[in-house]
């Protein structure tokens, strides 16, 4: 099986926020802000793995910020650790200004379970770090498994 790396299979997707995006406050529904992240996180493991993925789990799940009618809305997803036959995806959002800078608006991360043409889990292909920044993702991704663990563990 190969060894990929993050930027292999790193997923950038553009949204614009129209009228029906919006909860009753005029802000982006928070609902299909997730939409959005769900797919992308779901493109993202699909390309590291080869195959169809399926979200197990969301983590720390943050909306720092709101987002309003016409706002551009970039989504960015990439791979931060790997297991037998799952894998994290992280995935931030920001809100793209005219002059094109980024201002960020949520991050999460999400566990994903490759998925083999018998339905049943498939093995994940290993990932190459290639940063200290990739090391200490794949460390926090390690301690975020762990409480996943424990969390199913004691029935939660």
């Amino acid at each position: 099986m190969a060894i990929k790396t993050s930027a292999d299979s790193r997923t950038e997707q553009i949204r614009v926020v129209r009228n029906t995006d919006l909860n009753g406050f005029g802000r982006l529904f928070g609902g299909q802000l997730l939409s959005w992240i769900d797919e992308v996180a779901g493109a993202t493991g699909r390309r590291h793995c080869g195959r169809e993925v399926t979200t197990v789990a969301i983590d720390n799940l943050h909306f720092k910020e709101g987002a309003y009618l016409n706002d551009i809305i970039v989504i960015i997803g990439r791979i931060t650790y790997v297991g037998n036959t799952s894998c994290e995806v992280r995935v931030d959002t920001y809100i793209e200004l005219p002059d094109g800078t980024r201002r960020p608006i949520n991050r999460a991360y999400f566990c994903m379970v490759c998925m083999g043409d018998n339905g049943k889990p498939a093995p994940v292909p290993k990932l190459e770090l290639t940063s200290p920044e990739e090391e200490m993702e794949w460390q926090a991704a390690e301690k975020r498994r762990n409480l996943r663990l424990l969390r199913r563990k004691e029935g939660y």
